[in-house]
């Protein structure tokens, strides 16, 4: 099966993805099938420091219970809210709607992180 991965943002090798442009966060289409459907999403508030590769959250699908991991060290600045009672719009638009939470970031932080072309081969 081949998984959109979008050319314009940067991966970790944990499935979440982070637009350099924006500081938006959310996993990735790979990353939605695997775990199937998902039921609930636990996030950090706003004003929230985290730091590289620390849990950001939690996602919670009926096949398993997954930790979500900071691509960036940073503050968190917005929330996605309509995931509370929409959790299925991670599955249905991961690079949408699906979003999880945006940071304000160093771009030194993205060098840790893999292009486009590197995570496709990771999910090969």
């Amino acid at each position: 099966m081949s998984f959109d991965v979008p050319d314009d943002l940067q991966y970790l090798e944990s499935h979440e993805w982070i637009d350099p442009a924006t500081g938006r966060v959310g996993i990735s289409e790979f990353a939605q099938d695997e775990l199937g459907d998902v039921v609930f999403v636990e996030l950090p508030s706003v004003g929230d420091a985290l730091d590289q590769q620390d849990e950001l959250g939690v996602v919670e699908s009926i096949k398993a219970v997954s930790d979500l991991y900071a691509p960036v060290s940073g503050e968190v600045t917005a929330v996605n809210d309509a995931l509370t009672n929409e959790p299925e719009l991670v599955n249905e638009a991961p690079f949408g709607d699906g979003w999880l939470v945006e940071i304000d970031f160093d771009s030194d932080d993205l060098e840790a992180t893999l292009d486009s072309d590197d995570y496709r081969a990771q999910i090969a």
